[in-house]
Protein backbone atom coordinates (compact mmCIF):
# COMPACT_ATOMS: atom_id res chain seq x y z
CA UNK A 1 0.00 0.00 0.00
CA UNK A 2 1.23 3.61 -0.94
CA UNK A 3 1.61 6.06 1.68
CA UNK A 4 0.14 8.97 1.95
CA UNK A 5 0.04 12.26 3.83
CA UNK A 6 -2.86 15.13 3.42
CA UNK A 7 -1.50 18.43 3.01
CA UNK A 8 -2.67 19.63 6.05
CA UNK A 9 -0.22 17.24 7.60
CA UNK A 10 2.99 18.58 5.90
CA UNK A 11 1.69 22.43 6.51
CA UNK A 12 1.67 21.37 10.37
CA UNK A 13 5.71 21.33 10.51
CA UNK A 14 5.66 24.64 7.94
CA UNK A 15 3.54 26.50 10.06
CA UNK A 16 5.34 26.46 12.57
CA UNK A 17 8.22 27.80 10.59
CA UNK A 18 6.60 30.30 9.98
CA UNK A 19 6.45 31.55 13.74
CA UNK A 20 9.63 32.93 13.31
CA UNK A 21 10.47 36.62 14.47
CA UNK A 22 13.82 36.72 13.34
CA UNK A 23 16.20 35.73 10.58
CA UNK A 24 20.17 35.64 11.64
CA UNK A 25 23.05 35.39 9.56
CA UNK A 26 25.69 33.07 11.30
CA UNK A 27 29.13 32.47 11.19
CA UNK A 28 28.74 28.80 12.09
CA UNK A 29 26.11 26.65 12.40
CA UNK A 30 23.98 27.52 14.94
CA UNK A 31 22.16 24.08 17.18
CA UNK A 32 21.04 26.61 19.74
CA UNK A 33 19.05 29.94 20.27
CA UNK A 34 22.15 31.50 22.21
CA UNK A 35 24.52 30.40 19.61
CA UNK A 36 22.27 31.74 16.91
CA UNK A 37 21.77 35.20 18.23
CA UNK A 38 24.67 35.76 20.12
CA UNK A 39 27.68 33.40 20.11
CA UNK A 40 27.54 33.24 15.63
CA UNK A 41 25.32 36.22 15.29
CA UNK A 42 26.61 38.84 12.42
CA UNK A 43 23.18 40.64 11.01
CA UNK A 44 19.72 39.58 12.25
CA UNK A 45 16.43 41.23 10.84
CA UNK A 46 13.16 41.29 12.68
CA UNK A 47 10.73 38.63 10.21
CA UNK A 48 6.53 37.72 11.12
CA UNK A 49 4.00 36.10 9.15
CA UNK A 50 4.35 38.06 5.60
CA UNK A 51 7.73 36.87 4.99
CA UNK A 52 6.33 33.29 4.91
CA UNK A 53 4.82 32.20 1.96
CA UNK A 54 3.51 28.33 1.93
CA UNK A 55 3.05 26.53 -1.53
CA UNK A 56 3.28 22.72 -3.16
CA UNK A 57 6.75 21.53 -2.86
CA UNK A 58 9.07 21.74 -5.93
CA UNK A 59 9.31 18.45 -6.31
CA UNK A 60 6.43 16.64 -4.14
CA UNK A 61 5.14 17.35 -0.54
CA UNK A 62 5.12 21.24 0.96
CA UNK A 63 7.08 24.19 1.31
CA UNK A 64 7.58 27.21 3.02
CA UNK A 65 9.23 30.06 0.98
CA UNK A 66 11.35 32.65 3.53
CA UNK A 67 11.56 36.18 1.28
CA UNK A 68 14.43 38.13 0.48
CA UNK A 69 15.37 40.33 2.95
CA UNK A 70 17.54 43.77 1.92
CA UNK A 71 19.89 45.96 3.68
CA UNK A 72 20.26 43.64 7.02
CA UNK A 73 22.73 45.85 8.79
CA UNK A 74 26.09 43.98 9.83
CA UNK A 75 26.12 43.71 13.81
CA UNK A 76 29.49 41.97 13.96
CA UNK A 77 32.70 41.03 11.04
CA UNK A 78 32.85 37.35 10.20
CA UNK A 79 32.39 34.95 7.55
CA UNK A 80 28.67 34.09 6.86
CA UNK A 81 27.82 30.35 6.36
CA UNK A 82 24.48 29.96 7.63
CA UNK A 83 21.28 31.57 8.19
CA UNK A 84 19.17 30.74 11.34
CA UNK A 85 15.46 31.39 12.01
CA UNK A 86 14.69 31.85 15.92
CA UNK A 87 11.66 33.04 17.98
CA UNK A 88 13.21 35.87 20.00
CA UNK A 89 10.02 35.64 23.02
CA UNK A 90 10.67 31.92 23.67
CA UNK A 91 14.29 31.41 23.02
CA UNK A 92 13.79 28.91 20.39
CA UNK A 93 16.04 27.91 17.40
CA UNK A 94 14.06 26.81 14.92
CA UNK A 95 16.06 25.91 11.44
CA UNK A 96 19.48 26.17 10.35
CA UNK A 97 20.77 26.16 6.83
CA UNK A 98 23.99 26.86 4.73
CA UNK A 99 24.24 30.05 2.86
CA UNK A 100 26.54 31.17 0.17
CA UNK A 101 29.55 31.95 2.43
CA UNK A 102 31.11 35.67 2.37
CA UNK A 103 32.85 37.85 4.46
CA UNK A 104 30.75 40.31 6.29
CA UNK A 105 32.61 43.55 7.50
CA UNK A 106 30.97 45.65 10.01
CA UNK A 107 31.72 49.58 10.24
CA UNK A 108 27.79 50.69 11.03
CA UNK A 109 26.91 51.33 7.76
CA UNK A 110 27.76 47.80 5.93
CA UNK A 111 24.87 45.97 5.24
CA UNK A 112 23.51 42.05 3.77
CA UNK A 113 21.37 40.71 1.34
CA UNK A 114 19.58 37.36 1.94
CA UNK A 115 17.49 36.25 -1.13
CA UNK A 116 14.55 34.43 -0.64
CA UNK A 117 14.95 30.80 -0.07
CA UNK A 118 12.77 27.41 0.42
CA UNK A 119 12.39 24.79 3.75
CA UNK A 120 10.29 21.76 1.64
CA UNK A 121 9.23 18.48 3.36
CA UNK A 122 8.42 16.00 1.09
CA UNK A 123 5.22 13.37 0.57
CA UNK A 124 5.96 10.58 2.09
CA UNK A 125 7.48 7.85 -0.14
Amino acid sequence: MAKFAVDAVLDGSLDVIATATKLIVCSAQPTTYTEANATYALADVVIDGTDFTKANGDTSGRKVTIGAQTGVLIDTSGTATHVALVITGSSTLLYGTTCTSQALTANGSNTVNVPAFDIEIADPA
